[in-house]
């Protein structure tokens, strides 16, 4: 089940990712980062009453494991969309998205200790192959030399570090709840898009010094960019709280194919021959992984 919900979760933000990159560029990066959060709390509460109805509600723990994760897991995913928002205003849009992939390595390291997860030698060589294929999309090798100094690369893999960690405390929020799975999942993500919603909310009204500020940018591209990131958000949570966070990454790479569309139709960038060859590991390194997790 949780493939069939990571493909899902991956078409739906290759679309947002897209639309939230033109309203940064219309809106700047601090609306468009509180957009995917606020616009799509309402949606999100809708499928958390139903998830209450269907599957009942849950038991939170008394050690404040859940708050803890819950929070740090909001601070990561802001920070990581801010980093991927700002690749795409010093690089390009799949520069951007390109580089936060490296997200799936980084979620398989720091989800070693934090869930005791274990991984197939196979698992290990798709996740391996598909940061590979990233990288290879990404980098100017004329320039490797100085890639140190590249602001995009530093952004970039800024970006996959925290939502590496938004996977990972997503993952540990969900589990820390007694109950239902996919309610603990629901809840998880409510609170986090809640916190979200209050934090960037307070830094938009601050900046502007209007109460509306949050309302009055974009409407109708803000409630896209809401939308569906809410539908990518219950699905990315609940195959998060299912599987090894890792693996939900890897296979949700597949991302990549959306991202060169719409680099190449929506923004019209240009994509090399060096950047389809990196789709290509992408494209294998899913389905080793797939095929790894079958097994």
């Amino acid at each position: 089940m949780w493939v069939f919900i990571t493909l899902f979760a991956a078409g739906c933000q290759s679309i947002r990712t897209a639309y939230q990159n033109s309203l940064a560029r219309e809106s700047g990066f601090l609306h468009a980062t509180m957009a995917r959060s606020l616009y799509g709390l309402p949606l999100v509460s809708v499928y958390l009453l139903a998830c209450y109805l269907t599957f009942g509600w849950v038991t939170f723990p008394s050690d404040g494991a859940f708050w803890l994760a819950a929070s740090v897991c909001a601070l990561a995913q802001i920070l990581a969309t801010y980093l991927m928002l700002r690749v795409f205003q010093s690089g390009s849009f799949a520069l951007g998205t390109l580089l936060a992939k490296t997200e799936a390595v980084l979620a398989a390291l720091i989800g070693l200790p934090l869930l005791h997860y274990t991984l197939s030698l196979m698992a290990w060589w798709g996740i391996a192959l598909g940061v590979l294929g990233a990288l290879v999309m990404s980098i100017q090798w004329q320039n490797l030399k100085q890639a140190h100094k590249d602001l995009s690369l530093i952004f970039g893999l800024g970006s996959g570090l925290c939502f590496a960690i938004t996977s990972v405390t997503a993952s540990m929020a969900s589990h820390a709840l007694s109950g239902s799975i996919i309610t603990s999942a629901g809840v998880t993500l409510w609170y986090v898009l809640a916190l979200q919603s209050v934090i960037l909310c307070g830094m938009q009204i601050a900046k502007s010094r209007e109460v509306l500020a949050p309302f009055r940018n974009n409407l109708r591209l803000s409630l896209k960019v809401g939308v569906l990131s809410s539908l990518g958000s219950i699905a990315w949570f609940t195959g998060f709280a299912l599987v090894n966070p890792a693996l939900v990454k890897t296979l949700g790479q597949i991302e990549i194919l959306g991202t060169l569309y719409y680099s190449k139709v929506r923004f019209a960038e240009k994509v090399s021959k060096q950047q389809w060859l990196g789709g290509t590991m992408i494209i294998v390194s899913v389905i080793l992984v797939t095929v790894a997790t079958i097994k």
